[in-house]
């Protein structure tokens, strides 16, 4: 399993947001090339694999937003799905897990096939989208998220309003 994704430059810490903001820093940014990235332990974790993905994070010049891939050999999947059958399972997955607020939405690819990383900017919402080919067998999955609105604190606010009921 590999896990392509891009965010914006604010999760980096002090030092890379002004770099960024002094114009000193790339405009796009692989890093984490060692392939330990402190965050494949709890991506492990919750997701149920168990083998460990390839993680290959990047950022990019702009503030905030996040674009995670989960590329996937659909012929390698049980049953051989199609891809409207993986968005089906994620639509009825979050169809019964999502909140009231909507803050987890499965989507239908774009037509023109392109995801703008900074469209959720401000906001707690992840969307995810499935594209892919069925005659390549080929399908993947895109999250696109704020990665400050839905970080941490974003996610202790979500779960205390969970766990007080409001």
């Amino acid at each position: 399993m590999t896990l392509p994704s891009v965010s914006g430059y604010s999760g980096g810490g002090r030092t890379m947001i002004e770099a960024y903001e002094a114009g000193n820093a790339a405009p796009f940014e692989l890093y984490a090339l060692g392939l330990s990235h402190k965050h494949i332990p709890e991506i492990m974790k919750y997701t149920g694999i168990t083998r460990r993905p390839i993680f290959v994070p990047a950022v990019g010049n702009f503030p905030q937003g996040m674009l995670v891939q989960l590329p996937l050999h659909l012929d390698t999947l049980p049953g051989a799905p199609k891809v409207a059958d993986i968005h089906d399972a994620l639509a009825a997955h979050y169809a019964k897990t999502d909140t009231p607020d909507h803050w987890v939405q499965v989507l239908p690819a774009t037509e023109d096939g392109k995801l703008d990383a900074v469209a959720l900017k401000d906001t707690n919402k992840l969307e995810v989208r499935v594209y892919g080919s069925d005659s390549y067998k080929h399908a993947v999955l895109v999250a696109r998220l704020d990665n400050l609105g839905k970080g941490a604190s974003g996610a202790a606010v979500q779960n205390l309003k969970l766990m007080l009921d409001i």
